[in-house]
């Protein structure tokens, strides 16, 4: 004897061993024994053998039609035995009654089981919802898969063209369309963006990757909207100086500019002058909006993201020939460097030249001013900008150390594809007068407010820490009391919320921002967050470049330096990698690395150090 019972919601099938009225043992067709309660028992039969029976019983099922046995049934409880007898119009043998079982045990949407052996017919309109569902699923099934074979086969389906950011970026996990880009992954085994690039929705990884930073932080696009004409002020006083500014080749934002004019009575006087766009920034204004939301500009090799339209960079950078509105510091300097007094004042600057740092460093560097006169228009005002910024160095307590390393910087740029990565060292005498003037004038600015009780926005460093605050702190690094960012005012937006204090500082007007301000208190953070991003956005996509450049140059090997373990900075390029290979570098060891591997989606580059040494880049 066999018997046909449930175990743990599923049919099974036994040859009877030992029946002790509660429970029996049985043995399944493959030879398993097992001991079942005698309650779990439905059927009981002779013949077909175990297997023969399973197998008839699931073809009774498979003729079972679900729509018509659930007409059959009626609204109340009822047990398969009373089910059967009505459906096949006679008592059912044990294999019809299995094979109803199967079928009523396949159909939950159809029919609700009440225990063993005994179900209800599902509520008509419950019926209609789950049979809806089923065909919704099988519909986006279909739909999935036809969407699948479009991405696989290399075609973009229209549906997917205005989501092509949000999947790539910001994928709802959930939605039919992502389901479909990630099948067609699977089956490809490539990335989201590369299956795109295959259907033609990116051109390159570099559309890539600075669409995944527009869409982060530029979401209605980069373009400015059209903002109203600058209002200049009408009357300011004019400054007697030639005015001359030092920067990159690609900088259209001239914030700074500098000035050396003789006095009298022997000193001389140092003009620090500020592009002053907070004279024509309206704190209400479309224009604000705007730079309050942008917060910085962004650069990255080949283009910049300007914190301020162009409407507003016109009026106010500090283009040669032209007299531009300027903040502008004034320090009489003695004959032995000293800072005898300084003056502020806004006026009008004539801006004579705009010097470009790669033409200036070729008569102006540590040879030429060990040699004599410098060979510039302005060699005379360069060299006694040379001789105050190590004096103001010095007096900071950062004076340079012999044999002091300096630290080496990449300039990129592209054009029409190609980039050339330009190597170089920075502390040049350029860079000196720079700098040394930019600390001056934000660190003695910074002291003005503090003093007058005017808040403002400080860089501080303590303990190795960098931070913004609102309150004058000392900045341990650059060796100065408090350094308020206010001479990139076209830039960033902390330096045009300090040029408006500072303004009204020299204006003895109140300032418009107060101790404890939200509006300062929130830019100042936002700020920070964007600014890092910025920094980081700007970072990888140098590393795309370089990633280029080695493609570019066909270069199959790099020479580096060990920083540590098995990570290594390229020698000629501004790229950090780790090469699994190196297990016995030392920090600072030279190493040749055999590229192996460049992927420019995901910004990697596998190396691995060279056996056979050949020429390297």
């Amino acid at each position: 004897m066999n018997v046909f019972y449930e175990e743990e919601g599923t049919f099974k099938v036994g040859a009877i061993l030992a029946d002790n009225d509660t429970s029996l043992q049985v043995e399944a067709a493959h030879g398993k024994r097992s001991k079942i309660k005698a309650s779990s028992v439905l059927l009981r039969f002779d013949r077909p053998a175990l297997q023969a029976f399973t197998d008839a019983a699931q073809r009774v099922a498979a003729g079972v039609d679900a729509d018509f046995l659930w007409e059959c049934c009626g609204a109340g409880e009822f047990s398969f035995e009373t089910l059967g007898q009505e459906y096949f119009g006679h008592a059912p043998s044990a294999l019809e009654s299995a094979g109803l079982l199967y079928k009523l045990h396949a159909a939950p949407m159809y029919f609700y089981k009440k225990g063993s052996g005994r179900y209800k017919a599902a509520p008509a309109d419950a019926l209609k919802a789950a049979l809806a569902s089923v065909e919704k699923k099988r519909l986006r099934a279909e739909q999935k898969k036809r969407w699948a074979d479009e991405l696989v086969a290399g075609r973009l389906p229209p549906e997917f063209q205005p989501l092509i950011s949000k999947l790539l970026y910001a994928p709802d996990k959930n939605t039919l369309e992502w389901k479909a880009l990630e099948a067609a992954c699977e089956q490809l085994k490539l990335s989201p963006a590369r299956v795109m690039a295959n259907c033609g929705a990116l051109a390159t990884p570099h559309d890539y990757h600075l669409s995944r930073f527009l869409f982060e932080y530029f979401p209605r696009g980069a373009e400015f909207a059209e903002v109203p004409p600058v209002t200049l002020p009408a009357t300011l006083p004019r400054a007697n100086v030639r005015a001359f500014s030092i920067d990159d080749e690609t900088t259209t934002e001239i914030d700074d500019a500098f000035s050396v004019t003789p006095l009298p009575n022997g000193n001389t006087e140092v003009g620090i002058h500020i592009a002053v766009p907070a004279l024509g920034i309206a704190l209400d204004s479309p224009i604000e909006a705007i730079a309050r939301e942008r917060l910085s500009t962004v650069y990255f090799p080949g283009r910049k993201i300007t914190m301020l339209p162009d409407a507003a960079i016109n009026a106010f950078t500090l283009a040669a020939g032209s007299e531009r509105c300027a903040l502008s510091l004034y320090a009489e300097v003695g004959p032995l460097g000293t800072v005898v007094s300084s003056r502020s004042r806004c006026e009008l600057v004539p801006i004579a030249a705009n010097l470009r740092i790669g033409a200036l460093e070729a008569v102006f560097n540590p040879d030429a001013l060990a040699a004599g006169p410098v060979a510039h228009e302005f060699g005379a005002e360069l060299t006694f900008l040379w001789h105050f910024a190590q004096h103001l160095q010095v007096a900071r307590g950062k004076a340079d150390s012999e044999g002091e390393i300096q630290r080496v910087e990449y300039n990129f740029y592209v054009e029409g594809g190609q980039v050339s990565i330009v190597e170089r060292k920075r502390g040049s005498p350029v860079d000196k007068v720079v700098s040394e003037l930019m600390i001056y004038a934000n660190a003695e600015w910074g002291g003005q407010l503090a003093r007058a009780g005017y808040v403002a926005i400080y860089r501080a460093q303590s303990g190795g820490v960098a931070r913004m605050t609102t309150v004058a702190s000392r900045h341990d690094g650059l060796g100065v009391a408090q350094y308020a960012w206010a001479s990139s005012p076209l830039r960033r937006y902390v330096d045009l919320i300090n040029q408006r204090q500072l303004l009204a500082l020299f204006a003895a007007e109140p300032a418009p921002y107060q101790s404890g301000d939200e509006n300062m208190l929130a830019a100042l953070r936002e700020f920070e967050l964007a600014y890092d991003a910025y920094a980081e956005f700007q970072r990888n996509m140098e590393r795309y470049w370089c990633l280029r450049w080695i493609e570019q140059e066909n270069a199959a090997v790099l020479a580096a330096t060990v920083l540590r373990d098995t990570l290594v900075r390229c020698d000629r390029l501004p790229l950090v990698l780790r090469v699994p290979s190196l297990t016995d570098g030392r920090p600072g060891d030279s190493v040749r690395l055999a590229i192996s591997r460049i992927d420019p989606w995901e910004l990697t580059l596998h190396a691995e150090v060279e056996a056979h040494p050949v020429g390297a880049c």
